[in-house]
């Protein structure tokens, strides 16, 4: 998933760089993040975000959330960014590729929601790509393109990808380390009403299910 970034570094006005469309990735205030504000204001940026350009002059963060939210934290007017002109595609993989590398701990779901995005920018692209509706069999298909992507298996990914369907409330259990992956996967395909019944009996009963419990 090496994409090679070249772009002009420049100053950039914080005020005119938005998010990038539902970010799976979370950014929390917390010990790390006060550590990083204190780096900024006491040393500046060291490394620059990246951004590529958007309509109205304007730009959409693609890597560095947490050093932009740092810099607003320590009152930051401008940021140093490096702007590339992605499409689609190349956005989402490098957006992804960047917080795998960055991040020591991922959670479940930002993992579900990242391979989502990628998902989806490639399918809107053309690439042939179907994930089946069947539990147990996978169809994922695209010569196993985001496979290599992302270097999981295709198996793997189709099952991160359902986690997409869970409320939040099973996200959470995910999250918390208080579900595993193949329970959850099986949850997955229960509409809504049956998930959250789900989430009242894990509730009243301190307890997770099972795969088999959960077919």
């Amino acid at each position: 998933m090496n994409q090679n970034i070249t772009g002009e570094i420049q100053e950039l006005d914080i005020s005119l760089i938005d998010a990038f469309p539902n970010h799976p990735f979370k950014v929390v205030d917390d010990e790390k993040m006060i550590e990083l504000t204190e780096s900024i204001e006491n040393n500046g940026l060291l490394l620059p975000i990246l951004v590529r350009p958007k309509k109205g002059g304007r730009y959409e963060i693609i890597s560095g959330h947490r050093r932009l939210r740092a810099s607003e934290l320590a009152e930051k007017k401008t940021i140093k960014a490096i702007v590339c002109d992605y499409d689609d595609l190349s956005a989402a993989i490098v957006m992804v590729e960047s917080n795998i590398n960055q991040r020591e701990n991922m959670l479940p779901s930002e993992k579900a929601f990242a391979y989502k995005i990628l998902y989806d920018a490639m399918k809107h692209q053309g690439k042939q790509i179907e994930i089946t509706s069947t539990p147990l069999v996978s169809k994922l298909r695209s010569n196993e393109e985001l496979a290599y992507q992302v270097g999981e298996s295709r198996e793997q990914i189709r099952r991160y990808i359902r986690l997409t369907k869970l409320v939040p409330e099973l996200l959470e259990y995910m999250d918390k380390g208080k579900m595993a992956l193949r329970p959850a996967v099986e949850l997955s395909y229960l509409d809504e009403d049956f998930q959250r019944d789900i989430v009242d009996f894990i509730d009243e009963n301190e307890s997770t299910p099972s795969v088999l419990q959960s077919r």
